[in-house]
């Protein structure tokens, strides 16, 4: 026996660190700690990643208004998850909306698990997703909404729009039942701000001068920093959805890396052909585009078909780009819907073929075993397109008619618009040179 029983009992606490006696049940220390890093990882996305990413690509009388815009949606997304959009999207409720049973973190203490995580963690994880989605909805309409409307209208959407739409998918709601596909956010996240940013371009109008009128990146080197930080942050969006620290998150990190590549080579090829150079503003935007699309398949499909979807992704959204500027005249100022929201459809799609074990090395995980079942399942990821395609569309341009309402317009007036929103909406100045 030993003469320094406490001496014994540590010894044997430090024999099992991937387990300890939760509360409730049992936590897995390799997995909280997996997703403890996937959160900053992902939050990194947004604070800085997004917020250089796009405020390189606006004029640097805007720059300053994009960081805000992400720092500050990055603070109410988080006040309002805690308040009531984690209970709306992750409580029992019905098929369409959670209840409020989780308000204000109710009933979860501190060894309140999530499976085997803390569901403090679950919690904490999601409402990064929660503030990424919002903040890629500005890019619509960059450099013309007044700083009010911004921040009123993305509170409104994140309860009104993601809330619910992530209930439906990741919350048990009525798409979960059907069970489409979605691993990391190609409908809940993709789909929803690409929507929700085309909506917003279309109400708000063109910014002045478009498109005759050149509106070139200010600084491509902040974007390419961004972009840097997006790539990297994106291992945690889509290996950290795998809630583990497994094979499937893995493979999520393994396809997503490898889908950017193609993004970012089958763009820069394109451009090189039409137009003799491959631009570094090209390269980025198809990193963006193969990232986005991959996001809903990164649980289903192994690297053959992500190699596809990523050069997929690369045409697809490269073209989309063009349509949606060029024919139709949409100024979605920094291409979100082509990028995200085309992304995230085509990404939606292409999980239900990929996952069939019938493509050979093109195939995932076996989760579609068949021609017939793979059919059946891209009817699936159909349904789920186009019921959240429209329900975003339609509770956006309401949400923008009341804001405009409640804030007497949703636009900056010509002469502001002229002088940056910069100095109108902060008195300040991204460069003193």
């Amino acid at each position: 026996m030993s003469k320094h029983p406490l001496l014994l009992v540590f010894i044997i606490l430090l024999a099992i660190p991937t387990s300890v006696i939760a509360d409730d049940g049992t936590l897995n220390g390799a997995n909280t700690a997996w997703i403890l890093t996937s959160t900053a990882l992902v939050l990194l996305m947004t604070l800085p990643g997004l917020a250089l990413f796009y405020g390189g690509l606006v004029r640097k009388k805007n720059v300053l208004s994009i960081l805000m815009q992400c720092f500050a949606i990055g603070s109410i997304s988080s006040i309002l998850w805690l308040l009531v959009g984690y209970s709306l999207a992750f409580s029992e409720g019905n098929g369409f909306i959670g209840d409020f049973s989780k308000v204000m973190m109710n009933g979860i203490g501190k060894g309140a698990l999530s499976g085997d995580i803390p569901e403090s963690l679950f919690m904490l994880f999601q409402m990064t997703f929660a503030v990424i989605t919002p903040a890629l909805i500005i890019g619509g309409f960059a450099e013309r909404m007044k700083f009010s409307s911004v921040l009123l209208f993305c509170g409104l959407w994140l309860l009104c729009v993601y809330a619910p739409v992530t209930h439906w998918v990741w919350g048990g709601g009525w798409l979960s039942q059907m069970g489409v596909y979605d691993f990391a956010g190609g409908i809940v996240v993709h789909i929803t701000a690409g929507t929700a940013a085309l909506v917003a371009a279309m109400v708000v109008g063109p910014r002045r001068g478009f498109p005759k009128t050149p509106m070139l990146p200010h600084n491509l080197t902040m974007s390419v920093t961004g972009a840097g930080m997006l790539w990297v942050g994106w291992f945690g969006f889509n290996g950290g959805s795998a809630l583990a620290a497994n094979g499937d998150a893995s493979m999520a990190m393994l396809v997503t890396h490898i889908s950017a590549a193609a993004g970012t080579l089958t763009w820069a090829a394109i451009e090189w052909k039409k137009f003799g150079k491959a631009s570094v503003l090209g390269a980025v935007t198809g990193m963006v585009a193969g990232l986005g699309t991959i996001t809903p398949a990164s649980g289903f499909v192994g690297p053959g078909g992500a190699l596809v979807i990523g050069i997929s992704a690369g045409f697809v959204c490269f073209y989309s780009t063009v349509y949606i500027k060029q024919k139709l005249k949409i100024d979605d100022s920094l291409d979100v819907f082509p990028v995200h929201g085309v992304g995230g459809i085509l990404g939606t799609l292409l999980a239900g073929v990929f996952s069939a074990t019938t493509l050979g090395v093109f195939s995932g995980y076996g989760f579609a075993e068949g021609i017939a079942t793979m059919t059946e399942q891209v009817g699936v990821q159909l349904i789920g397109i186009i019921s959240t395609f429209a329900y975003t569309a339609v509770v956006t341009y309401i949400l923008l008619k009341v804001v405009s309402l409640a804030t007497d317009g949703l636009r900056v007036d010509e002469e502001h618009e002229v002088n940056g929103l910069d100095q109108v909406d902060h008195e300040e100045s991204g460069y003193n040179l």
